[in-house]
Protein backbone atom coordinates (compact mmCIF):
# COMPACT_ATOMS: atom_id res chain seq x y z
CA UNK A 1 0.00 0.00 0.00
CA UNK A 2 1.82 3.49 -0.60
CA UNK A 3 1.18 5.54 2.11
CA UNK A 4 0.24 9.09 2.36
CA UNK A 5 0.15 11.82 5.33
CA UNK A 6 -2.68 11.56 7.63
CA UNK A 7 -4.57 14.38 8.49
CA UNK A 8 -5.96 13.14 12.11
CA UNK A 9 -9.53 14.05 13.62
CA UNK A 10 -9.08 14.71 17.22
CA UNK A 11 -11.30 12.43 19.99
CA UNK A 12 -12.41 14.85 22.14
CA UNK A 13 -12.75 14.61 26.26
CA UNK A 14 -15.17 16.61 27.95
CA UNK A 15 -14.22 18.09 31.79
CA UNK A 16 -15.98 19.61 34.42
CA UNK A 17 -13.12 22.15 34.58
CA UNK A 18 -12.57 22.13 30.28
CA UNK A 19 -12.81 25.72 28.53
CA UNK A 20 -14.04 26.16 24.72
CA UNK A 21 -10.76 27.71 23.62
CA UNK A 22 -9.84 24.52 21.16
CA UNK A 23 -13.31 24.89 19.52
CA UNK A 24 -13.77 28.90 19.42
CA UNK A 25 -9.20 29.18 18.39
CA UNK A 26 -7.71 25.73 17.07
CA UNK A 27 -11.24 24.61 14.79
CA UNK A 28 -12.19 21.25 17.00
CA UNK A 29 -15.17 20.42 15.72
CA UNK A 30 -17.55 19.13 18.62
CA UNK A 31 -21.19 18.94 20.09
CA UNK A 32 -19.79 18.74 23.66
CA UNK A 33 -20.14 22.07 25.64
CA UNK A 34 -16.31 22.43 26.39
CA UNK A 35 -13.24 20.68 24.63
CA UNK A 36 -10.89 20.51 27.60
CA UNK A 37 -8.75 18.34 25.98
CA UNK A 38 -8.09 17.16 21.92
CA UNK A 39 -6.87 14.07 21.50
CA UNK A 40 -4.41 15.18 18.44
CA UNK A 41 -2.35 12.10 17.66
CA UNK A 42 -4.00 8.84 19.62
CA UNK A 43 -4.30 4.69 19.23
CA UNK A 44 -5.38 4.88 22.92
CA UNK A 45 -8.75 2.71 23.24
CA UNK A 46 -9.78 5.75 25.41
CA UNK A 47 -9.95 8.03 22.64
CA UNK A 48 -9.20 7.56 18.67
CA UNK A 49 -8.08 9.36 16.09
CA UNK A 50 -9.92 9.08 12.74
CA UNK A 51 -8.28 9.69 9.46
CA UNK A 52 -9.89 12.70 7.63
CA UNK A 53 -8.38 12.65 4.16
CA UNK A 54 -7.36 10.48 1.44
CA UNK A 55 -7.73 6.58 0.70
CA UNK A 56 -7.85 5.86 4.21
CA UNK A 57 -10.66 8.44 5.31
CA UNK A 58 -12.51 7.76 8.40
CA UNK A 59 -10.45 4.58 9.63
CA UNK A 60 -9.07 4.93 12.80
CA UNK A 61 -4.83 5.83 13.15
CA UNK A 62 -5.24 2.11 15.43
CA UNK A 63 -6.24 0.27 12.37
CA UNK A 64 -4.24 1.12 10.39
CA UNK A 65 -0.90 0.94 12.59
CA UNK A 66 -2.12 -2.43 13.91
CA UNK A 67 -2.99 -3.89 9.94
CA UNK A 68 0.38 -1.99 9.35
CA UNK A 69 3.09 -1.28 11.63
CA UNK A 70 5.80 -0.64 9.31
CA UNK A 71 4.68 2.88 9.17
CA UNK A 72 5.61 3.70 12.91
CA UNK A 73 9.22 3.17 12.09
CA UNK A 74 11.88 0.33 12.99
CA UNK A 75 11.76 2.72 16.45
CA UNK A 76 8.27 1.33 17.29
CA UNK A 77 9.80 -2.29 17.57
CA UNK A 78 10.95 -1.94 21.28
CA UNK A 79 7.24 -1.29 22.33
CA UNK A 80 4.09 -3.13 22.92
CA UNK A 81 1.70 -0.91 21.71
CA UNK A 82 1.79 2.53 19.82
CA UNK A 83 3.97 4.41 22.05
CA UNK A 84 2.82 8.12 22.24
CA UNK A 85 -0.64 9.90 22.58
CA UNK A 86 -0.22 14.10 22.27
CA UNK A 87 -2.59 16.23 23.21
CA UNK A 88 -4.21 19.79 23.24
CA UNK A 89 -5.13 20.73 26.99
CA UNK A 90 -7.27 23.89 27.87
CA UNK A 91 -7.45 24.51 31.83
CA UNK A 92 -10.51 26.92 32.30
CA UNK A 93 -10.49 26.04 36.04
CA UNK A 94 -7.72 24.08 37.97
CA UNK A 95 -7.23 20.29 37.26
CA UNK A 96 -6.58 18.42 39.94
CA UNK A 97 -3.63 17.60 41.74
CA UNK A 98 -2.43 14.12 40.34
CA UNK A 99 0.43 11.98 39.91
CA UNK A 100 0.89 9.11 37.51
CA UNK A 101 2.63 5.80 37.96
CA UNK A 102 6.15 4.74 37.12
CA UNK A 103 6.83 1.13 34.77
CA UNK A 104 7.82 -0.67 37.85
CA UNK A 105 4.78 0.07 39.81
CA UNK A 106 2.80 -0.68 37.31
CA UNK A 107 4.23 -4.31 36.39
CA UNK A 108 4.44 -4.74 40.18
CA UNK A 109 0.91 -4.23 40.57
CA UNK A 110 -0.30 -6.07 37.12
CA UNK A 111 -2.61 -2.78 36.45
CA UNK A 112 -2.67 0.32 34.75
CA UNK A 113 0.32 1.90 32.61
CA UNK A 114 3.24 4.66 33.09
CA UNK A 115 2.77 7.93 31.94
CA UNK A 116 6.06 10.17 31.68
CA UNK A 117 4.66 13.77 29.50
CA UNK A 118 6.11 17.11 28.64
CA UNK A 119 4.40 20.19 28.27
CA UNK A 120 4.54 23.12 25.93
CA UNK A 121 3.01 25.96 26.76
CA UNK A 122 0.84 27.45 24.42
CA UNK A 123 -0.67 30.84 26.24
CA UNK A 124 -1.29 31.73 29.91
CA UNK A 125 -3.79 33.90 31.31
CA UNK A 126 -1.71 36.55 33.90
CA UNK A 127 -1.05 34.44 37.07
CA UNK A 128 -1.48 31.55 35.45
CA UNK A 129 0.94 28.72 36.91
CA UNK A 130 1.67 24.92 37.36
CA UNK A 131 2.04 22.69 40.41
CA UNK A 132 4.90 20.95 40.10
CA UNK A 133 6.82 18.89 42.78
CA UNK A 134 6.91 19.64 46.57
CA UNK A 135 8.71 23.02 47.96
CA UNK A 136 10.85 20.81 50.09
CA UNK A 137 11.77 17.22 50.57
CA UNK A 138 9.25 15.32 53.14
CA UNK A 139 8.38 11.73 53.52
CA UNK A 140 5.52 9.47 52.10
CA UNK A 141 4.20 9.40 55.68
CA UNK A 142 4.39 13.39 55.52
CA UNK A 143 2.59 13.48 51.80
CA UNK A 144 0.00 11.01 53.49
CA UNK A 145 -1.33 13.27 56.59
CA UNK A 146 -1.26 16.56 54.51
CA UNK A 147 -3.37 14.85 52.10
CA UNK A 148 -5.15 13.62 55.00
CA UNK A 149 -5.90 17.08 56.96
CA UNK A 150 -6.39 19.03 53.63
CA UNK A 151 -2.97 20.89 53.48
CA UNK A 152 -1.37 19.32 50.75
CA UNK A 153 -1.49 22.69 48.37
CA UNK A 154 0.31 24.12 51.23
CA UNK A 155 3.29 22.15 50.41
CA UNK A 156 2.98 21.94 46.94
CA UNK A 157 5.17 24.14 44.34
CA UNK A 158 3.68 26.68 42.01
CA UNK A 159 5.82 27.89 38.84
CA UNK A 160 4.26 30.66 36.72
CA UNK A 161 3.97 30.51 33.39
CA UNK A 162 4.16 31.84 30.06
CA UNK A 163 4.26 30.97 26.37
CA UNK A 164 6.58 29.19 24.96
CA UNK A 165 7.71 27.43 28.43
CA UNK A 166 8.12 24.10 28.68
CA UNK A 167 8.42 21.39 31.15
CA UNK A 168 9.08 17.93 31.12
CA UNK A 169 7.42 15.70 33.80
CA UNK A 170 8.40 12.12 34.57
CA UNK A 171 6.41 9.81 36.10
CA UNK A 172 6.18 9.84 39.84
CA UNK A 173 6.28 13.57 39.87
CA UNK A 174 2.93 15.25 41.33
CA UNK A 175 1.76 17.96 39.27
CA UNK A 176 -1.47 19.92 38.43
CA UNK A 177 -2.29 22.16 35.65
CA UNK A 178 -4.31 25.44 36.63
CA UNK A 179 -6.83 27.65 35.30
CA UNK A 180 -5.79 29.98 32.74
CA UNK A 181 -3.30 27.37 30.71
CA UNK A 182 -3.70 26.29 27.28
CA UNK A 183 -0.86 23.62 26.68
CA UNK A 184 0.47 21.06 24.21
CA UNK A 185 1.01 17.86 25.58
CA UNK A 186 3.79 14.86 24.54
CA UNK A 187 3.22 11.66 26.93
CA UNK A 188 3.10 7.70 26.58
CA UNK A 189 0.08 6.50 25.64
CA UNK A 190 -1.38 6.11 29.04
CA UNK A 191 -4.54 7.17 30.42
CA UNK A 192 -3.30 6.26 34.23
CA UNK A 193 -3.89 8.47 36.39
CA UNK A 194 -4.15 8.86 40.49
CA UNK A 195 -5.88 12.00 41.79
CA UNK A 196 -5.03 12.96 45.09
CA UNK A 197 -6.78 16.17 45.72
CA UNK A 198 -9.65 17.33 43.51
CA UNK A 199 -10.50 21.37 45.54
CA UNK A 200 -13.70 18.89 46.91
CA UNK A 201 -15.70 19.51 43.21
CA UNK A 202 -18.50 17.14 42.53
CA UNK A 203 -18.87 15.24 39.25
CA UNK A 204 -21.81 15.46 37.03
CA UNK A 205 -23.58 13.22 39.18
CA UNK A 206 -23.06 15.17 42.34
CA UNK A 207 -21.05 12.85 43.91
CA UNK A 208 -17.07 13.76 45.07
CA UNK A 209 -14.83 12.82 42.33
CA UNK A 210 -12.52 9.34 43.20
CA UNK A 211 -9.47 9.97 44.62
CA UNK A 212 -6.82 7.39 44.68
CA UNK A 213 -4.50 8.11 47.55
CA UNK A 214 -2.84 4.61 48.38
CA UNK A 215 -1.50 4.67 44.79
CA UNK A 216 -0.26 8.04 44.61
CA UNK A 217 1.48 7.78 47.97
CA UNK A 218 3.05 4.61 46.79
CA UNK A 219 4.03 6.39 43.52
CA UNK A 220 4.86 10.00 44.34
CA UNK A 221 8.50 10.92 44.39
CA UNK A 222 8.20 13.81 47.61
CA UNK A 223 10.59 15.98 46.59
CA UNK A 224 11.16 19.08 44.50
CA UNK A 225 10.55 19.06 40.87
CA UNK A 226 13.80 19.38 39.17
CA UNK A 227 14.60 19.66 35.13
CA UNK A 228 15.00 16.81 33.38
CA UNK A 229 18.14 15.53 31.97
CA UNK A 230 16.07 14.76 28.55
CA UNK A 231 15.48 18.44 28.79
CA UNK A 232 17.22 20.03 25.35
CA UNK A 233 17.81 23.60 24.43
CA UNK A 234 19.47 22.93 21.00
CA UNK A 235 19.02 25.39 18.02
CA UNK A 236 19.55 23.93 14.53
CA UNK A 237 18.95 24.46 10.49
CA UNK A 238 19.16 27.94 11.10
CA UNK A 239 17.04 28.40 14.19
CA UNK A 240 14.30 27.22 12.63
CA UNK A 241 14.09 23.68 14.80
CA UNK A 242 14.72 24.18 18.42
CA UNK A 243 14.71 20.24 20.13
CA UNK A 244 12.96 20.39 23.39
CA UNK A 245 12.99 16.99 24.87
CA UNK A 246 14.64 13.63 23.67
CA UNK A 247 14.27 10.63 25.88
CA UNK A 248 14.01 6.61 25.16
CA UNK A 249 10.44 7.07 24.88
CA UNK A 250 9.99 10.53 22.59
CA UNK A 251 11.83 13.29 20.79
CA UNK A 252 10.03 16.52 20.93
CA UNK A 253 11.01 19.90 18.54
CA UNK A 254 9.34 23.28 17.93
CA UNK A 255 9.79 24.05 14.65
CA UNK A 256 9.18 27.79 13.66
CA UNK A 257 9.18 28.30 10.15
CA UNK A 258 8.63 31.46 7.78
CA UNK A 259 9.19 30.35 4.06
CA UNK A 260 10.12 26.92 3.70
CA UNK A 261 11.24 23.59 5.81
CA UNK A 262 12.56 20.61 4.29
CA UNK A 263 12.35 17.57 6.99
CA UNK A 264 12.45 13.27 6.26
CA UNK A 265 10.46 10.62 7.46
CA UNK A 266 13.12 7.80 7.60
CA UNK A 267 12.34 4.68 8.25
CA UNK A 268 13.21 4.53 12.02
CA UNK A 269 9.89 6.62 13.07
CA UNK A 270 6.89 8.37 11.90
CA UNK A 271 6.75 11.96 12.33
CA UNK A 272 4.04 13.69 14.22
CA UNK A 273 3.35 17.37 12.80
CA UNK A 274 0.89 19.39 15.40
CA UNK A 275 0.37 23.06 13.93
CA UNK A 276 0.40 25.60 17.21
CA UNK A 277 0.43 28.71 14.82
CA UNK A 278 0.21 30.25 11.50
CA UNK A 279 -0.49 28.21 8.12
CA UNK A 280 0.93 26.64 5.33
CA UNK A 281 1.52 23.44 3.34
CA UNK A 282 2.89 20.23 3.73
CA UNK A 283 4.10 18.81 0.43
CA UNK A 284 5.53 15.24 0.05
CA UNK A 285 5.77 12.06 -3.21
CA UNK A 286 2.85 10.96 -2.04
CA UNK A 287 0.49 13.73 -1.12
CA UNK A 288 -0.09 17.13 0.18
CA UNK A 289 -2.35 19.11 3.35
CA UNK A 290 -2.63 22.23 3.94
CA UNK A 291 -1.34 23.19 7.38
CA UNK A 292 -3.14 25.87 10.11
CA UNK A 293 -3.85 26.07 13.36
CA UNK A 294 -4.84 23.51 15.08
CA UNK A 295 -4.43 20.77 12.20
CA UNK A 296 -2.75 17.38 13.51
CA UNK A 297 -0.70 15.25 10.65
CA UNK A 298 0.91 11.70 11.23
CA UNK A 299 3.58 11.05 8.11
CA UNK A 300 4.61 7.18 8.22
CA UNK A 301 7.95 6.29 8.47
CA UNK A 302 9.96 5.77 5.51
CA UNK A 303 7.89 8.40 3.45
CA UNK A 304 11.01 9.70 2.58
CA UNK A 305 11.84 14.17 2.38
CA UNK A 306 8.76 16.56 2.80
CA UNK A 307 8.61 20.17 2.53
CA UNK A 308 6.62 22.41 4.87
CA UNK A 309 6.23 25.91 3.11
CA UNK A 310 4.00 28.78 5.08
CA UNK A 311 4.86 30.97 8.45
CA UNK A 312 3.96 28.46 10.96
CA UNK A 313 5.08 27.23 14.51
CA UNK A 314 4.70 23.02 15.01
CA UNK A 315 5.51 21.13 17.33
CA UNK A 316 7.53 17.92 15.99
CA UNK A 317 6.94 14.12 17.41
CA UNK A 318 9.13 11.32 16.85
CA UNK A 319 10.72 8.57 18.22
Amino acid sequence: MNFYPFELEPYVSETIWGGRRLIEEYGIVTEKSNAAEGWMLSCHESGLCRISNGALKGRTLREIVTAHPEICGKNACRFDDFPILIKFIDARDDLSVQVHPTDEYCKKTGRGQSKTECWYVLDAAPGAALILGFKEKISSDEFRRLIEEGKLTDAVEKYDVKKGDFFFIESGTLHAICKGVLLAEVQESSNTTYRVFDYNRVGKDGKPRQLHIEDAVAVTKCEPYAPSQYCKDEILYNGAKHILAQCPLFNVAELKIDGGFSGKADDKSFVSLLVLEGEGELITGSGSVNLKKGVSVFIPAATGDYEIAGKLSILETTI
